[in-house]
């Protein structure tokens, strides 16, 4: 009897203290998980609740004595209608770019698009690196997009909110199928990714970059194997990156690197090296992005910092504040991306010296829209030259 008291007890205290008691129980410190880069799983911002792990006491032992059960991958159906995603950003050089999956596996803990999952009513913390979602009918929706007639070419972009090579497209090969259409109709492509995955489609992208219709940049954020582990840890290894480039490099397609993020204090001091170790292996042009910490990310790194490099938390943490007028982040355009202040004066004018030296500055790429044939469509004429 006093037993079930108890658990009565461990009820009341479960469901309806916490929320304005929360000193009755423990609320158990979140642990990183081998594997991942989140170390919390947060509740996403439009939810009306907020999760906790506690401690009620019917456990064998405190969940901090034990080793955390590893957190598998699934991959649910994205039901888009469409696959092009359009944009009027006046910082960024594109106006369309395909995403063929929601949410990434690698777990990168800097990433911009992990507040995305919150829209889904899952969590941009460990939910954005395991619950994926993937456009299974990708390249036939974009197939019936191109052949609209009032489509008008430009360069899409693959890459820009997650990594198309991430681990899941050595299955589900949506990148590749969307390559295969964009390469039968002569439309230009843009690629940026950390995964040495690319390099299987260089059967595609090297045709597509003989007629000016192809480019990749390759992300490296730094080459400290052990920072990477931690920061991205499911990305091909530094070495891996520059290997890369280097395949790109010899198979003749366009190829640069992408030194991003650059966090103050944590790998900003790689930046030369970086460049100088992307441009032996072969990039013939480069560029960099400043440290984002919108919505949730805020957390979510700071937390990371304070497991991982709880020395060098408070210190990163203000400079990034110097980069963004005092706040974690600045959503304003044109300085989102490079901060501003004097320390991002510095980096920017280090960034610049390190290009000009080792060739990097150039930006010649443009690609040849004037390829394009639009698909026909069922029952369509065709075209009489």
């Amino acid at each position: 009897m006093a037993r079930s008291a108890a658990a009565g007890r461990n009820v009341l205290e479960l469901f309806f203290l916490i929320p304005y008691k929360r000193t009755m129980v423990d609320i158990l410190p979140d642990q990183p998980r081998k594997g991942r880069g989140a170390v919390a799983n947060p509740t996403g911002r439009f939810e009306s609740e907020k999760r906790h792990n506690i401690d009620d006491g019917w456990g064998e032992g405190s969940a901090l004595d034990r080793d955390l059960a590893p957190l598998r991958t699934t991959v649910s159906p994205d039901k888009s209608k469409t696959v092009i995603a359009r944009n009027s950003s006046p910082d960024i050089p594109f106006d369309r770019s395909i995403n063929p999956y929601r949410g990434c596996e690698h777990g990168c803990i800097y990433c911009y698009a992990r507040p995305t999952h919150a829209w889904l009513g899952l969590s941009p913390g460990l939910d954005f690196e395991t619950r994926l979602f993937a456009k299974r009918d990708a390249a036939a929706l974009l197939e019936k997009e191109l052949a609209n007639p009032r489509y008008r070419c430009r360069p899409i972009a693959l890459g820009t909110n997650t990594d198309p090579y991430q681990p899941i497209e050595r299955d589900f090969k949506i990148t590749r199928s969307i390559l295969e259409v964009l390469a039968e109709y002569d439309h230009p492509v843009t690629v940026v990714t950390k995964s040495a995955l690319v390099v299987r489609d260089i059967d595609i992208l090297a045709p597509l970059a003989a007629k000016g219709l192809a480019s990749v940049c390759v992300s490296v954020t730094t080459l400290d194997p052990a920072l990477s582990r931690r920061m991205e840890p499911r990305a091909a290894a530094p070495e891996r990156r520059l290997k890369t480039i280097t395949a790109l490099k010899d198979a003749a397609i366009p190829v640069g690197v992408m030194a991003a993020p650059m966090i103050p204090a944590l790998n900003d001091m790689e930046l030369e090296n970086i460049l100088a170790a992307a441009a032996a292996a072969g990039a013939g042009t480069a560029g960099y992005i400043v440290l984002r910490l919108p919505h949730e990310v805020k957390d979510l790194f700071t937390e990371w910092l304070e497991v991982h490099y709880p020395t060098k938390a408070k210190h990163v943490l203000g400079l990034v504040r110097n980069m963004r007028s005092g706040a974690l982040n600045d959503p304003a355009f044109h300085t989102r991306m490079r901060g501003s202040g004097q320390y991002a004066d510095l980096l920017a004018r280090r960034f610049s010296l390190a290009c000009k030296r080792l060739g990097l500055a150039k930006n010649d790429w443009a690609l040849d829209t004037s390829r394009f044939r639009r698909p026909r469509r069922g029952g369509e004429q065709l075209e009489l030259l």
